[in-house]
């Protein structure tokens, strides 16, 4: 039988000040717990509560406040309560599986973005039918509201009670514990689990759940270890946030990128050519291009240049650019190619800077501005492969900024006016932003590091935008900004960067001639717009759901006919509209009407363009949108005036 922390047991000699957020204070009994003092503030408060936090440590509403402290009260609002809530959801799921199944061996079961899950091996393939059972059982135990209890044991009577249960990943777990060091566990009736915690008080405080998922995870993420069944869930504290969020994830799957990319004809993975490359389809490949236009015609507009790169480069280049040395694991194995070993790249930059070392540069050369569409590779465990969002190889929206000390602040703001307006363009107007500063094990002199991070977070604080800091969590070769657009979902996605590099430009010996006719080293910012092309499609394509605003669209208008009588003229607009910059198809077959937009609407084209004899004889169209909204005749003139204008192009 575990017991309760010895500490609870002891005296309560004096009184001891809570200080809460709004700077409000009680005097209370030392000893009492966080429940009570939520109790004797509020009951409402104590009902909400599923967690607080202690000068600043989050912990169980169960722990005793020994000594002076802040204290703040979470809810399942705040995420660190969210994440209690659902790691406690976890601890349920797992006593579900032992009351089911007891020769179940538990390994981990922590919680993540909007629910839990745990890995657990079981002498077989749990079904649909196994979870709607697991649910149930989560269901009773958390009626029977069983009090949820931490409790401290050493090492060794640690490892005594979870080889007694037969918990052979606990022990292990254990096993890697250093001697000496007690080891926390939680009891929630007859069940016991391995756990730092906190967790909620109770079983019952765990309202509504639902188990979403199983799918097969390695032990400890090795591959050569044994496969586990890993049972998703979420839960929230009322059915009606749980549907809310149920419906959500319903959407979220009618919207991913693979099953709209198989539905659209727009990209595939095929195993012939290998996991984590890309196929673009024609429809795929002209969103791809619209997208390129576009981001070429805004660097040159903004001073950029553009520059090209081969796909590989001796083995030397990387060695000097140290990837052999911090990122070998992310390569591809190097080639023999008449006796010199060649590596394909996994990035672009060291490339830019050796058209930066082709010639002396001079201060008023600086800044040079170089940007490239490039293609890198990276080794990728086949695990981890997902889609568009992770693959082998895909292109960079690269740039490399050359400039002088001085000029760094125009430079970082410059990058940041860029970065937002091209977000602006593809729809995304919100975005989390944050600031990483000087890590312990840093390269380059502190003043640069100091100087650097100066302009990064002055041109983060003239956006007007929060931002987050992120303190010592820079690269070791220099500060950083990162950008992370939020979608239709609120989900943010990590696109944008602005970083400093102290570390390339001396491992190259980078320099310009300077006004005192001395050497000096140039600053070198890495910055990335959209990031991964892949990836970035693959976001667009789930905002949108596929449907693409008009100047995105592969296809962005149809003209079908109502019998074979007006082909010649369908083609003829078709062809007019395609001479004026729009890409419009024209649908010609002997198919019903209704047959011909029906598909047009599933293949989300902004505009259908019927035409029957009436059309043909005033020369008009009859248009409908993919939302079904019927817009009436336009002179077909008018309607290739009126589409060059949505999409800001003129014949």
């Amino acid at each position: 039988m575990l017991a309760v922390d010895a500490d609870r047991t002891t005296p309560r000699h004096s009184d001891v000040v809570v200080t809460f957020p709004d700077r409000s204070e009680r005097r209370v009994p030392r000893g009492t717990t966080l429940l009570d003092l939520a109790a004797g503030l509020d009951p409402a408060l104590a009902a909400q509560a599923v967690a607080g936090k202690v000068s600043g440590r989050v912990v169980d509403l169960k722990t005793p406040v020994w000594e002076d402290s802040r204290v703040e009260f979470l809810s399942f609002a705040t995420p660190e309560g969210e994440e209690v809530y659902r790691h406690s959801s976890a601890h349920l799921l797992a006593q579900a599986v032992k009351a089911l199944f007891p020769e179940a061996k538990l390994a981990v079961g922590p919680p993540i973005e909007h629910g839990f899950y745990y890995d657990i091996d079981l002498p077989r393939t749990l079904t649909p039918e196994d979870l709607a059972r697991i649910e149930a059982k989560m269901a009773e135990i958390a009626a029977a509201d069983y009090p949820i209890e931490r409790a401290e044991l050493p090492r060794e009577e640690a490892l005594a009670l979870f080889r007694r249960l037969g918990e052979d990943y606990k022990v292990e777990i254990i096993e890697g514990v250093a001697a000496g060091d007690a080891i926390s566990c939680y009891r929630q009736g007859e069940f016991v689990d391995l756990c730092r915690g906190p967790h909620l008080p109770s079983t019952g405080k765990i309202g509504a759940f639902k188990l979403l998922s199983i799918a097969g995870a390695y032990w400890r993420g090795d591959e050569r270890n044994r496969m586990l069944q890993r049972i998703y869930g979420t839960s929230f504290p009322d059915a009606a946030a749980l549907e809310a969020h149920l419906a959500r994830l319903e959407e979220m799957k009618r919207r991913d990128h693979r099953r709209l990319g198989r539905e659209l004809d727009l990209f595939s993975v095929q195993e012939e050519i290998g996991a984590g490359l890309i196929l673009w389809h024609p429809k795929g490949a002209m969103v791809r291009k619209v997208i390129e236009d576009y981001w070429r015609e805004e660097h040159l507009r903004r001073g950029y240049e553009l520059v090209y790169s081969p796909h590989l480069a001796r083995v030397d280049l990387w060695r000097t650019s140290g990837h052999t040395e911090f990122f070998r694991e992310n390569m591809f194995a190097p080639m023999g190619v008449e006796g010199v070993d060649y590596q394909i790249k996994p990035m672009n930059c060291p490339f830019h800077i050796q058209i930066y070392r082709s010639k002396i540069r001079s201060y008023r050369d600086l800044p040079l501005r170089w940007a490239e569409l490039g293609t890198v590779y990276r080794f990728e465990r086949s695990g981890v492969l997902h889609g568009l969002m992770r693959v082998r190889g895909f292109t960079q929206d690269d740039a490399h900024i050359f400039c002088t000390p001085d000029q760094v602040e125009e430079e970082i703001r410059r990058a940041l006016e860029f970065s937002f307006r091209v977000y602006r363009r593809f729809g995304f107007a919100e975005y989390d932003l944050y600031l990483s500063t000087r890590p312990e094990k840093a390269v380059g002199r502190l003043e640069d590091w100091e100087r650097a991070t100066r302009a990064l977070e002055k041109g983060l604080k003239e956006t007007g935008l929060p931002y987050r800091v992120d303190e010592g969590g820079g690269a070791f070769y220099g500060p950083k900004i990162d950008l992370k657009i939020k979608d239709c979902f609120g989900r943010p996605w990590q696109c944008g960067t602005i970083q400093f590099d102290f570390n390339l430009p001396e491992r190259f010996g980078l320099s310009f001639v300077g006004e005192d006719g001395g050497r000096h080293y140039p600053f070198m910012i890495h910055r990335a717009l959209m990031g991964s092309l892949e990836r970035y499609f693959g976001i667009l394509l789930e905002h949108y759901g596929g449907a693409f605003p008009l100047w995105l669209a592969p296809v962005q208008v149809v003209v079908s006919t109502i019998t074979d009588r007006q082909v010649g003229y369908a083609e003829q607009v078709a062809a007019r509209l395609r001479a004026g910059g729009i890409r419009a198809q024209a649908d010609v077959r002997n198919e019903k009407i209704g047959l011909k937009i029906r598909e047009a609407t599933l293949a989300k084209v902004p505009y259908i363009a019927v035409v029957g004899d009436r059309e043909v004889a005033q020369g008009s169209v009859a248009l409908r949108t993919r939302e079904g909204k019927d817009l009436g005749a336009i002179a077909a003139e008018a309607f290739l005036a009126q589409l060059q204008g949505e999409t800001g192009r003129e014949e």
